[in-house]
């Protein structure tokens, strides 16, 4: 029952930080990010960051990006394809180069920390900005489809980046699947994950909606549709790519069958009743400040850097498939936001003893600033569009 009472509270007070913040124009996310760190270990220490907790936010992440490919235009991505794999190969390579050129030079880390240092912020989580997104209804234009397909680029390049970090340390058998597989066998388990979503989109999804349809149960549809979402989160976390990676394009595969609005109608007060805001929340929770005060100028800089070298990275990609000014600034503050992917990598090289305590704690710290920035930047790069790009893109 403690759970429970937990679970009571983080309600309470994300709806209120919520309600707050979106009174004062803050993007709600904000509030329950900062909710994570007040009643977390980093303050109160009400409530921590325990397994039944994380499991709640990994639903949230989940459902959260199946909303946001429930409501994208699958026409709009493949249209931006080649814009989103050229703004995230442009926003890796930046902060691969300028945070380990940083981490080397001015904080004295050796050569191969360094790179694993840029490699841990090269990965961007979208999860936030779909939030922003979707709030400011900017999911289906052509800035949220290339924010979205260079988000699952940057995932796939992101997992090669540190199959390659972990080949030449030599780390094996620690129970990662990065860690135990070849580069080359990952990457044919991703094509087999990505031919089999177009199946998924194609023909699976839209004849399992039908048959559920007919079943004699309550909330038939909303069900099925909730089993393509898991099992695709799924069977993208065991090839290596991230969960959300997975029902992102569950969501566009239910989009595309005549059930969308009512899936969307009963999926929506799930995942924003119960399961989003613990995920915004364990991001908070994750805070330290034990170690803080051993770096802080560590802390600063690479915050800084975390920010700036994904903005300007994205930015100038965008720029070069032809997007405007304003339209490559929106691309480039959506592509800030860090997240599970970082985290997890920045795990991995503490197990794997690449990074000691207080540099793990301080890179944790600064993962997390960096994606409180990111909702920040993004909504006032979005007020930068003229109003008629801000409209949904049929």
């Amino acid at each position: 029952m403690q759970f429970i009472g937990a679970l009571c509270l983080i309600l309470i007070v994300t709806t209120l930080a919520g309600h707050f913040c979106n009174r004062v124009g803050v993007p709600a996310v904000i509030g329950q990010i900062l909710v994570g760190i007040v009643i977390g270990p980093a303050m109160l220490g009400l409530i921590h960051n325990t397994t039944i907790v994380q499991v709640f936010a990994n639903i949230g992440v989940i459902l959260l990006m199946f909303i946001g490919g429930l409501e994208s235009n699958l026409t709009l991505l493949r249209r931006f394809l080649k814009p989103a794999i050229i703004v995230a190969v442009c926003g890796v390579i930046m902060p691969v180069i300028l945070m380990g050129a940083t981490a080397a030079v001015a904080f004295h880390y050796d050569t191969f920390t360094a790179c694993y240092i840029g490699v841990v912020f090269s990965a961007t989580s979208v999860s936030i900005s779909v939030a922003v997104l979707r709030d400011y209804h900017a999911l289906d234009t052509a800035e949220g489809a290339t924010i979205l397909g260079s988000a699952v680029a940057d995932d796939i390049i992101g997992v090669i980046l540190l199959s390659l970090m972990i080949s030449l340390l030599g780390v094996r058998g620690n129970g990662a699947h990065t860690q135990s597989l070849g580069i080359g066998w990952i990457l044919l388990e991703q094509l087999a994950f990505f031919g089999g979503t177009y199946l998924v989109v194609r023909w699976i999804a839209p004849y399992l909606m039908a048959l559920s349809e007919k079943l004699v149960m309550n909330a038939s549809v909303t069900i099925m549709s909730m089993v393509i979402c898991l099992g695709m989160a799924y069977l993208a976390d065991v090839v290596g790519l991230s969960g959300a990676v997975g029902a992102f394009f569950a969501g566009i595969a239910v989009a595309h069958t005549p059930y969308r609005e009512v899936v969307e109608a009963h999926t929506e007060p799930i995942g924003y009743a119960v399961f989003i805001p613990f995920f915004f929340v364990s991001i908070g929770l994750s805070m330290s400040f034990t170690y803080l005060t051993q770096a802080i100028a560590l802390v600063v800089v690479m915050t800084v850097l975390a920010c700036i070298s994904k903005f300007i990275g994205c930015g100038i990609g965008a720029a070069l498939t032809g997007f405007n000014r304003q339209s490559s600034f929106v691309i480039g503050a959506g592509m800030i936001s860090r997240g599970e992917m970082g985290m997890i990598t920045a795990q991995i090289g503490y197990q794997a003893g690449v990074l000691s305590r207080p540099s793990y704690s301080a890179f944790v710290v600064v993962i997390i600033l960096a994606t409180m920035v990111a909702p920040f930047a993004l909504k006032q790069a979005l007020r930068l569009l003229p109003k008629k790009r801000q409209q949904r893109v049929a």
